[in-house]
């Protein structure tokens, strides 16, 4: 090797969206003329330019070159120290290249971002709105969640009440708001209201929404109920008050001794009358042929009824204990497929066919929810969230012709836990990944790739 480098210095530290310059050494200990080209590696390749990228020196002198790293401030730059390393390569011996290493300290920064979806909910009883809160740093973020209102008119049920999101992950927390009064008559009243989220060491974030309570029965009705009931004492007031007291002073007249009429026999009782010959006409008989309003022609025959996630979850939970899962998938010009559970595959392995929506259901978990991530859409806020009972039928994803197809997904089960493996396209399958239990488990393509789903398995 008739090389010597040097980094200057070994260890360097930068903030992500800033930058750092490292001074590369490099001394020719050879006897000739020789040019190096440079070529940084590594996971902080992207992030990293080298200046000159060329480098000629006669024998014995030494030049420099400086690396300047410039993570940027997404989750992607992962806080803690990341080894880097550039290849140099001789150009009068390529097949001998040196690769110096040092190592970059990316600080850590936290970034969330809150949005309640949809921001406004109506409701009598309740209001069900959702609160999606995204780890847009480098770190864990661990956070408790709360709601509140002013004059303490409402209840708040979050489920989960605390998070820890990854980077780069969303947490979805379910919120069920209650109001403390029932408004059984009168028009919609509107109360804004506040769900918080709070971190260690930071000023908590509010998200502001608006809960419409709705009267149980319509103004109208309580005016019209008043006014009949008004009417009704009146009446029955003025009958009893005023009510006519007739008298007939008629008698009737009676008859003399010598002109009542003699009692005349009664007719002897006879048998039943005879009943009128109803047998019908040809004029009255009904038509065979099937015409008029009637329709006398063949039943049609039902249609057959679909087969579902549940319809399969029911005849396993039917026939044993324990906890089950079914699933079908509906696939690009293919539509829905039979369901399968239990860890059978669902989809077209290597086809190419993308997979578009699913259709879960569970038995023995007290029920699933989850949401969709869609390929080069990545998670859409508001009606793409979905959830089901024991037994019922779930469906996240999409199948109009319009939407992209699935890229992953995100969902859990209430009681145990749920596994997943995906067949994603190139990437062929990810590895099975379960969730603990309660929690949320990502599976899929990777988000950054954006590719798509063509098979799918789960297990409970």
């Amino acid at each position: 090797m008739s090389l010597w480098t040097s980094l200057e210095p070994a260890s360097a530290t930068v903030d992500p969206g800033s930058s750092t310059t490292v001074r590369l050494k490099v001394r020719n200990t050879g006897d000739i003329v020789d040019e190096y080209r440079f070529e940084p590696v590594g996971a902080l390749a992207p992030w990293t330019t080298v200046e000159p990228q060329t480098l000629r020196l006669y024998p014995g002198t030494t030049g420099t070159v400086e690396l300047t790293f410039a993570p940027p401030r997404t989750p992607d730059a992962t806080a803690g120290p990341n080894p880097y390393a550039v290849r140099i390569t001789p150009t009068e011996h390529p097949d001998a290249p040196a690769v110096p290493e040092g190592n970059l300290t990316i600080t850590p920064f936290t970034e969330i971002r809150a949005e309640l979806v949809p921001p406004t909910v109506k409701g009598r009883f309740r209001g069900r709105p959702q609160l999606a809160v995204d780890n847009l740093g480098n770190t864990k973020v661990t956070a408790s969640l709360s709601g509140s209102d002013t004059g303490d008119r409402l209840s708040y049920d979050l489920q989960p009440a605390n998070v820890q999101i990854e980077p780069g992950r969303a947490a979805f927390v379910k919120a069920t708001l209650r109001p403390r009064q029932i408004t059984w008559f009168g028009s919609k009243q509107e109360q804004p209201y506040a769900l918080t989220v709070r971190r260690s060491g930071t000023d908590p974030m509010k998200v502001d929404g608006t809960y419409v309570q709705r009267g149980v029965l319509p103004g109208w009705l309580a005016t019209s109920f008043g006014l009949l009931l008004a009417l009704t004492i009146a009446f029955v007031t003025i009958w009893l008050t005023f009510q006519p007291q007739v008298k007939s002073a008629a008698r009737e007249k009676p008859l003399a001794a010598h002109n009542i009429a003699p009692t005349k026999p009664s007719a002897p009782i006879s048998s039943a009358p005879p009943q009128p010959d109803t047998k019908p006409t040809d004029a009255a008989k009904p038509d065979d042929s099937g015409g008029g309003d009637g329709g006398g022609g063949e039943e049609q025959p039902e249609k057959p009824q679909e087969r579902t996630a549940a319809t399969a979850v029911r005849e396993f939970a039917a026939g044993s204990q324990g906890r089950h899962i079914c699933y079908r998938v509906y696939v690009a010009d293919g539509g829905w497929q039979d369901p399968v559970c239990d860890g059978a595959e669902a989809g077209a392995v290597g086809s190419g066919t993308p997979i578009k929506a699913v259709n879960i259901a569970v038995s023995g978990t007290k029920g699933v929810t989850g949401a969709s991530a869609y390929v080069g859409a990545g998670w859409r806020k508001g009606d793409e969230w979905a959830s089901a009972v024991d037994e019922q039928d779930m469906v996240i994803g999409s199948d109009k012709e319009a939407d992209p197809p699935m890229e992953g997904m995100t969902f859990k089960v209430f009681d145990g836990s749920v596994c997943q493996d995906a067949y994603v396209k190139d990437r062929q399958w990810m590895g099975q990944t379960c969730t603990d239990p309660g929690g949320w488990k990502y599976g899929g393509s990777p988000m950054e790739l954006n590719l798509q789903m063509e098979a799918v398995r789960f297990t409970v």
